[in-house]
């Protein structure tokens, strides 16, 4: 199977909101997350937001398999030491495949190219499964948040890398 992890562009906008929309659907569900509790959710992600990220530096990586596209995830670097790993998504349809810790590993292999020493990632603190997912992953559980505009807590997580 051809497999390929490929860098974004703008031209790839539409597709990537596509995905994290897709992608994130399911998590809105679940949680319970409308435009009005939560406008900001990666369901209901757009094509703007995808270029407002690209223009602040946001990279974007795309999962393909022969042509088609799976899934994607984003790199941010707010400062020289730190990375965020962003908007992993991944089709409900091709999820339990491996797609999603292939770009979690491609964005942990991006980062040690940048000299970064940490992958931050925020995720919904009641979404045990998720979670789970990322500590088998390697990432290690920090500290929970509350913030006035959510409707739930963020957990952060992280990875250290050994460059």
């Amino acid at each position: 199977m051809e497999k390929i992890i490929q860098s974004a562009s703008s031209h790839d906008a539409e597709i990537i909101a596509f995905l994290v929309s897709q992608g994130n659907k399911d998590v809105a569900e679940k949680f319970e997350l409308t435009l009005e509790n939560n406008p900001k959710h990666p369901s209901f992600y757009t094509k703007e937001w995808v270029l407002s990220d690209m223009d602040r530096g946001e990279e974007y990586f795309l999962y393909q398999i022969k042509g088609v596209n799976y899934g994607c995830v984003a790199f941010e670097q707010p400062s020289s030491e730190i990375s965020y790993l962003n908007r992993l998504s991944v089709l409900p349809e091709y999820r339990h495949k491996g797609v999603g810790e292939q770009l979690v590993k491609h964005v942990l292999e991006y980062s040690r190219t940048k000299n970064v020493h940490m992958v931050s990632i925020g995720i919904i603190a009641e979404h045990t499964r998720l979670k789970k997912w990322y500590l088998k992953l390697g990432f290690i559980e920090k500290e929970t948040k509350y913030f006035d505009h959510l409707p739930f807590d963020v957990t952060y997580m992280s990875y250290e890398l050994q460059n």
